[in-house]
């Protein structure tokens, strides 16, 4: 399956990322909680080298509490804290402004010395697109100020938002990186809804999803489609979920392009349960 997406927008706000890193105290990294690894974009990791990070894992709702609790560990080292959020609902995200103060205390302590008393923090928010930003930001603003929306590409311009917490958010649209060297990995941005479903072939998707589900989940897929058993051909396991859901047209055959859009937006809102993509 060939995935290569890669619109002018990206490109200029890499470029933009890279000339703004000077205003900002600290970068604000979100990343799916289901795709730790696959939802990272190397060039930010590049860029943003040097500058404290928080990255919050968010919709960690969708996935097993273990083993996001096990990303967390792992990513905090240093001056990267990592935070398990559900950008939408808000939960997690009071836990940022410890992190940030201790992240920043010694440059907030040199303010204080100099009779600072309300120091203002202005944080650089990142990741890749449809990961949450928006929904972010919205929370902590508590207002809709960012564009929010299922799909990916939905913010495009640089925006300041203030918060009640002495925080400024600036917001950037969301980049992906040119190519996907990994399969792997451009499948698991694609399962997850971060490249747009017009440019990858959403049958053959679908069918991807059924046959990673059976080696992970197998349990949660038979669960949620009320079936006995799994076939060792992920193909069949999809017809048998089509015929249940009645996924069928004239004739008798299956409708794959409904069938593939109902399993992607279930796995997608959780329907089949709490998974994780990438585990450790």
């Amino acid at each position: 399956m060939k995935i290569n997406w890669f619109p002018g927008h990206m490109l200029k706000t890499k470029k933009e990322i890279k000339e703004n890193l000077k205003l900002v105290d600290l970068v604000i990294e979100i990343r799916d909680a289901r795709i730790v690894k696959s939802s990272a974009n190397p060039d930010i990791d590049e860029i943003c080298s040097g500058k404290p990070r928080i990255i919050l894992l968010n919709k960690s709702d969708l996935c097993e509490d273990s083993v996001v609790k096990k990303w967390c560990n792992k990513l905090s080292t240093g001056d990267i804290k990592a935070l398990a959020v559900n950008c939408v609902t808000g939960k997690g995200l009071k836990e940022i402004k410890p992190l940030i103060d201790q992240l920043l205390k010694e440059k907030h302590d040199r303010l204080r010395a100099k009779g600072v008393v309300n120091i203002v923090t202005r944080a650089m928010v990142v990741g890749i697109p449809n990961v949450g930003k928006s929904s972010f930001i919205n929370k902590m603003a508590q207002n809709n100020i960012a564009k929010t929306g299922d799909r990916p590409g939905v913010t495009k311009n640089k925006q300041w938002i203030k918060t009640k917490i002495g925080l400024e958010l600036m917001d950037t649209p969301g980049v992906l990186w040119p190519r996907f060297e990994d399969m792997e990995v451009g499948l698991n941005l694609a399962f997850t809804g971060a490249v747009k479903d017009e440019v990858v072939d959403i049958e053959e998707l679908a069918l991807k999803l059924v046959e990673r589900l059976q080696v992970i989940a197998p349990e949660k897929l038979k669960e949620r489609y009320k079936l006995t058993e799994l076939s060792s051909d992920p193909l069949e396991t999809l017809n048998s979920i089509a015929r249940k859901r009645g996924a069928i047209i004239s004739g008798g055959e299956i409708d794959y392009n409904r069938i593939s859009n109902i399993i992607l937006d279930e796995f997608r809102g959780g329907k089949i349960g709490k998974i994780c993509l990438e585990t450790l």
